[in-house]
């Protein structure tokens, strides 16, 4: 009751934005904090002096642990969130790895991230179970109309298919590997020496090819695609060569081979996001937030700070996250948007 909900978030996620990678290191920030800075924040007078006090590290760290993970999303949702520019989203999951404990395993999030790098919905994955129902679960409050959902092959599944097409009118890039043996055998034995389509790209280190036919065995699949990459190792000079397939329901006056391989690129360029941008910048595998939602609410500060400079147009993420801890207590707030 001493301090209000919002000005708690929000010197949370300023803090994880000025450097800060725990609760305690969010407390020092606080403890810190001027009284200009705090009254940015929306903290209140107490006392005769007319002083702000500001919140502990065990205030922090109690309400990260029970707030729920969908109000905190809510305060901070980044502004990619609104509908017209949902055009294509990629759905990745990850482990926590420093919230396993003795006799739970790690916590594991599934996060959806957008055309321009930013996650705009997550969700911890319940014990004993997996991504599959929780990737509906986490779509199903999105408005998705026309996007191009692409996911692993742990996801390709007919559920999957009908929801995003039948209950989402979305359309998905989903990939075939050798979990589905069947599927995978039907495509690989796909006539792809009489496919007329086709698109060679090329980026440093690797290269795509993409041939696509109709008529697959697969619920609303318009297309398969069989994407063969070649990978140079720059040390050693070894070369390697992948062939992975991939279905999409759009018909090929919809979706060009070119556009599912940028759709193919747009994706493993995002799991990167997910999984690169948090280790490097705050250590998040070695993070020990394990009690109550505390594993997924740091997870969404974390990524605020990010999904708030790519509307920058930062391109170096971490060049931009060490420009904050130069101006602690103004930077951060400037850049979620914290009035003066």
């Amino acid at each position: 009751r001493r301090y209000p909900l919002v000005a708690l978030v929000r010197a949370a996620a300023c803090a994880v934005a000025a450097g800060a990678r725990s609760y305690a290191a969010v407390g020092h920030w606080l403890r810190r904090a001027p009284q200009d800075a705090l009254t940015r924040l929306g903290f209140l007078i107490r006392g005769p002096l007319g002083v702000r006090p500001a919140a502990s590290m065990s205030t922090v760290r109690r309400v990260a642990e029970r707030l729920h993970p969908d109000g905190l999303a809510a305060l901070l949702r980044p502004a990619s969130t609104e509908r017209d520019r949902r055009v294509r989203l990629a759905a990745d999951g990850k482990s926590a790895r420093g919230s396993r404990t003795r006799t739970r395993t790690a916590a594991r999030l599934l996060a959806v991230i957008d055309q321009d790098d930013q996650v705009i919905a997550q969700l911890r994955i319940p014990d004993k179970t997996n991504e599959v129902p929780c990737l509906r679960e986490v779509l199903g409050l999105l408005d998705i109309e026309g996007a191009w959902v692409s996911a692993d092959a742990l996801h390709t599944q007919r559920e999957t298919a009908r929801f995003l097409v039948e209950d989402k009118k979305a359309h998905y890039l989903l990939t075939v590997k050798l979990n589905q043996p069947a599927l995978y055998a039907r495509c690989r034995r796909l006539p792809w020496e009489k496919a007329t389509a086709k698109y060679c790209g090329r980026t440093e280190g690797h290269g795509r090819k993409v041939l696509t036919v109709s008529h697959l065995d697969f619920l609303y699949a318009r297309q398969v695609a069989r994407v063969i990459r070649h990978r140079t190792d720059k040390t050693t000079g070894k070369r390697t060569r992948e062939t992975v397939y991939v279905i999409t329901d759009p018909p090929s006056h919809q979706a060009k081979p070119q556009d599912i391989s940028l759709a193919l690129r747009g994706h493993w360029h995002t799991k990167n996001k997910i999984h690169y941008v948090p280790d490097t910048l705050w250590d998040e595998d070695r993070s020990r937030n394990r009690t109550g939602h505390g594993p997924e609410n740091m997870a969404t500060l974390r990524n605020t700070t990010p999904n708030r400079l790519r509307t920058t147009d930062a391109t170096n993420m971490a060049e931009a996250v060490r420009d904050r801890p130069y101006e602690p207590f103004t930077a951060p707030l400037d850049l979620l948007g914290i009035p003066r």
